[in-house]
């Protein structure tokens, strides 16, 4: 199989040269393929079948334990111009990148195959989808990228038809951590990684081009790529609000797009469009619509049952990948929180013993298609994408943050996205539990320096008169013994139809320093165990906490010198200066 696009033949031969693979495999993404794919990794233990009875369709890979996570202290984003990188991404000259790149890539195909992946990220009829070309060694990779985005002949057909694509090369090589780095070139529209299979390093559609390199795109045409899930919310009355909501890892993010309606609020549904990017562009009206420019889930699998998720959980159940996951005596897959069975293997292979550590990989995955998901909303393939009603920010924070609040307008709105704190988790590298700043929870997706980010976020404001609202929630506020003062997972849906009613104008709230909380009893509570006391400890602000709020968030800002907006500087003044007379 070769491609009529010149510039695409072109490149693979060069890369093709480069690497010297034992033989080039174009995937054309059909069902027989994967088969095919899968049965051929089995052949060569790179993946295990789990009990076909009881997870039909499903198999176990078990990484390196050396490579279970995002690399961000190995990711490079490489431009001419180092300023354009900001001090929220590492840089590296493009010249010394390749010469690096090149010298690893050098024959690091030799015994393999080259598998040629040709990707669409968003329905493959939108004119807000983007293509791309992935070339790895690695056949999970190619399973992994059926699963994840419109991949195979139709997307050749889209990028022959368009003549533009992002390229992507891809090698496991030795899996050496010495020799294991992620590179970004926006300005040439590609990617390069090297020494790694976990999926954020190794699935170049993901992160790696949905995120850093669409991001740079996205300035550059003029719209939005976002970590954030898309959710729709039905009333009873079948009206149907569509949310675009930015939460760090370990915040809620899946929980919240498949969330289940509490069975006290009878005739609510969700409708799941994507839980991890959209893709947000104006349309001809003005109005904000929203695509998930992916087509599976790759999610963290520790804590998923039919108590937190119930959706995700039925629809891991058959044809699933799973990273890291734990085993048990009867070969069924089991990770934390899971409900029954008890693991007889740890994510190593090894005989599970306590002392070890856990038996599934904090950061074990699940790899699904969508349609496995039964509240797979019926616009997940529209091309026109979906309205948005409002953008949510939210993190984990045992304090400070209330329950939720609105922004006063857009401005303010991109002042509280740029300041989203929380806690780390295990999707990262390094130390979990420590509290980092992580605007619009991009920290590690945005392809170029944040007050740049920043200043495009605040051009829509001059674009359109029909934005959005953006709201801030958090789930996570704690007692003094360390309880959560709100019940989360399902019970959420009652804050979203507050946000909901807020952007219908059917409900007021009260203004505060750092927003619009709120009235009591606002917030349906019937038939929760939550006191009157609780709502108000969870609606309320204190202002001298905000006062060291408002100075770290100064100091952050500070760190991006005089390219950060002029206009984002006024809106943080005017907020301390709403505190201050509060004190």
């Amino acid at each position: 199989m070769t491609t009529t696009l010149s510039t695409l033949q072109q490149w693979i031969d060069a890369a093709a040269e480069l690497t010297r693979p034992d033989e080039i495999y174009w995937c054309d993404g059909t069902e027989a393929e994967y088969r095919r794919l899968i049965d051929d990794m089995q052949q060569h233990g790179i993946l295990s079948a789990l009990d076909q009875t009881s997870y039909p369709g499903c198999y176990l890979h078990l990484s390196d334990p050396s490579d279970v996570a995002r690399v961000e202290h190995l990711t490079y984003v490489c431009t001419a111009d180092p300023d354009e990188v900001g001090p929220n991404n590492n840089w590296m000259p493009p010249a010394d990148a390749h010469a690096k790149m090149d010298a690893l890539f050098d024959g690091a195909m030799r015994g393999r195959t080259m598998y040629v992946i040709p990707y669409c990220m968003g329905p493959i009829d939108s004119p807000y989808s983007r293509c791309g070309v992935e070339l790895t060694d690695s056949p999970y990779v190619a399973a992994n990228m059926r699963l994840m985005t419109r991949m195979g002949s139709a997307a050749l057909k889209r990028i022959e038809r368009e003549g533009r694509f992002v390229k992507g090369l891809h090698s496991t090589g030795d899996l050496d951590p010495e020799r294991r780095f992620v590179m970004h070139f926006p300005e040439e529209l590609s990617i390069q990684s090297f020494g790694s299979g976990y999926g954020g390093n190794a699935l170049l559609g993901k992160k790696c081009h949905a995120l850093r390199i669409a991001s740079y795109q996205a300035r550059t045409e003029g719209w939005l790529a976002e970590h954030m899930l898309l959710v729709g919310v039905e009333s009873p009355d079948g009206e149907t609000h569509y949310l675009a909501c930015a939460f760090p890892s370990a915040c809620g993010k899946t929980n919240l797009a498949m969330l289940i309606p509490p069975r006290s609020l009878p005739g609510w549904k969700i409708w799941t469009l994507g839980d991890d990017i959209a893709w947000l562009h104006l349309d001809e009206a003005g109005r904000l619509r929203a695509i998930n420019p992916e087509s599976g889930y790759f999610g963290v699998v520790p804590g998923t049952n039919e108590k937190t998720n119930k959706n995700a959980a039925d629809m891991i159940t058959h044809d699933t990948i799973f990273t890291n996951v734990a085993r048990t005596e009867d070969n069924q897959p089991w990770w934390e929180g899971k409900t029954g069975g008890t693991p007889a293997l740890d994510w190593r292979g090894r005989e599970y013993r306590p002392e070890n550590g856990p038996a599934a990989h904090p950061n074990s995955r699940f790899t699904v298609a969508a349609t496995n998901n039964p509240s797979l909303s019926s616009l997940a393939d529209a091309p026109e994408g979906v309205p948005i009603s409002a953008i949510v920010f939210g993190g984990r924070r045992p304090e400070l943050a209330p329950l939720v609040y609105e922004a006063l307008n857009w401005r303010h709105g991109v002042l509280v996205g740029a300041s989203v704190a929380s806690q780390t988790t295990a999707a990262q590298t390094g130390a979990v539990g420590v509290v980092r700043r992580d605007p619009m929870a991009m920290k590690p997706f945005c392809g170029y320096n944040f007050a740049d980010y920043w200043a495009h976020w605040l051009s829509f404001e001059s674009r359109t008169d029909r934005l959005p609202k953006i709201f801030h929630v958090n789930w996570f506020r704690q007692d003094q013994a360390g309880n959560f003062l709100w019940p989360g997972f399902g019970e959420n849906l009652r804050v979203l139809r507050w946000i909901i009613d807020r952007c219908e104008g059917r409900i007021d709230a009260r203004e505060t320093p750092i927003g619009l909380l709120p009235n009591a009893g606002d917030i349906d509570t019937s038939e929760l165990d939550i006191s009157a006391e609780t709502m108000q400890a969870l609606t309320t602000i204190d202002p001298g906490q905000w006062q060291t709020e408002l100075e770290n968030i100064a100091e952050y800002l500070g760190e991006y010198g005089d390219r950060v907006p002029q206009a984002l500087l006024e809106e943080h003044r005017r907020v301390a200066a709403e505190i201050a007379k509060h004190l």
